[in-house]
């Protein structure tokens, strides 16, 4: 790709491998990274929830997207906690949902945890909060924005209301059922190419990617080439498309957003807003 001087970008990861520094030059992201969305979310339990580092867990897949995610919360706790030690790390394997020896794990602790960062996938996660939740009632389970919440929902909804109430997912994206600006521009548009879709925000974060992308071919001008797209990208400068918070990228900047939106889980399966800080 990179050889071949391929436009690669708006991938649905936040993974490291993508946000090099200084950045590839044909690679761009729209969204926060991994990284980002867990460090947020460890801010968030210890300065609103009130959780100490130490009661804290994390609950990774086993391979690179599990270890951005994990990198971020040990970004955090070295932030927020002198000498602290780095947070357990309970693994399951990729494309499994065998989620046994992270449970066996997470019950030899001498004293048990008050949240875990999940890093995972909407099965795994949700099979994980169905083998758990018994047995830690209050535990406050967190995820990343990858798990497609609309999926996690539908997963723990089955389960039952006390599976789902209270689980939080950070996003990259606002909310696609609120009102504005852009989130009914979305929805209008779902309804007319897509009436049999609801709103969610996985595919509300593919239209974001693609208004950004045209706004950047619009300025590239007639005949864009490659190297003209990525000058016109890199030229983009507190655009506003109504998130809420500007986009910019720029030579050495080839992120668009590093926003980070809260949101929590009720009993009946739909999310509600919550404020990280």
């Amino acid at each position: 790709m990179l050889d071949n001087h391929l436009l690669f970008y708006g991938a649905f990861t936040g993974a490291g491998l993508l946000r090099n520094v200084p950045p590839d030059r044909y690679v761009f992201n729209y969204r926060a990274s991994y990284a980002e969305e867990t460090d947020a979310v460890v801010r968030y339990l210890v300065k609103v929830r009130r959780i100490r580092l130490d009661q804290i867990v994390v609950f990774a897949q086993q391979d690179g997207f599990g270890d951005a995610g994990y990198a971020g919360v040990a970004k955090a706790y070295r932030a927020l906690g002198d000498n602290a030690d780095p947070p357990q790390r309970l693994d399951y394997v990729r494309n499994t949902v065998d989620v046994q020896a992270a449970i066996d794990a997470l019950r030899k602790r001498k004293a048990p945890p008050k949240a875990v960062v999940m890093v995972a996938t909407y099965r795994a996660a949700a099979k994980f909060i169905e083998k758990t939740r018994e047995q830690y009632p209050d535990m406050i389970y967190t995820n990343v924005s990858f798990v497609g919440s609309t999926a996690l929902s539908d997963e723990l909804t089955l389960l039952g209301p006390k599976f789902a109430a209270g689980v939080v997912v950070t996003q990259v994206v606002p909310a696609p059922d609120g009102f504005s600006s852009l989130a009914l521009e979305y929805k209008k548009a779902l309804g007319k190419y897509f009436p049999s879709e609801r709103p969610d925000y996985v595919s509300f974060e593919g239209y974001i990617d693609a208004k950004i992308l045209a706004e950047a071919i619009k300025r590239a001008g007639p005949g864009a080439t490659v190297e003209k797209l990525v000058d016109s990208l890199e030229g983009i400068r507190d655009l506003d498309i109504g998130l809420g918070a500007p986009i910019a990228f720029g030579p050495a900047e080839h992120q668009g957003s590093h926003k980070i939106w809260g949101t929590e889980l009720q009993a009946d399966g739909k999310f509600a807003p919550i404020d990280l800080q």
